[in-house]
């Protein structure tokens, strides 16, 4: 199955998205760009929210990535993970938010093969908060391969 297939599969929503105030996808070049996603769960973690919330919240966002990068692609064949940055409203003495965005790469990782066109490069930081009090913030930066 081809990563477009599997994303289905797996019950990724595909929705066509209205412009908003910033581009949620840019193309330049032979990549595509996105703006960060927010997580629907609010809250701080390690202080209310357990790890386990974060990963699931982490893959929320990689889900909403995904459908705003099929927005601007058409497609989610032929693209390579280069990067993902993933942002953590946390605790000042909460030290996992690398197990939290897990949640965003092991999504693109079962998409894209963890081997494959799925490995990337990450960096997972913690931050005092978030805009609108989101849990976790995730970007990513993809290649077009064709």
């Amino acid at each position: 199955m081809n990563p477009q297939q599997i994303a289905e599969q797996l019950g990724i929503a595909f929705e066509k998205q209205t412009p908003g105030y910033l581009n949620l996808c840019i193309r330049c070049g032979n990549q595509l760009i996105t703006s960060g996603h927010v997580s629907t769960l609010k809250g701080k973690l390690g202080a209310g929210l357990s790890t386990a919330e974060g990963v699931a919240a982490a893959r929320d966002c990689a889900s909403k990535i995904l459908n705003s990068v099929w927005n601007t692609h058409g497609t989610l064949n032929g693209l390579r993970v280069l990067k993902l940055l993933g942002c953590v409203n946390s605790a000042p003495d909460f030290i996992e938010q690398h197990l939290v965005i897990n949640g965003a790469s092991d999504l693109l990782h079962e998409i894209f093969g963890k081997t494959g066109d799925g490995y990337h490069a990450r960096s997972a930081l913690g931050f005092a908060s978030l805009p609108t009090g989101a849990a976790v913030e995730v970007e990513a930066i993809f290649e077009i391969k064709e």
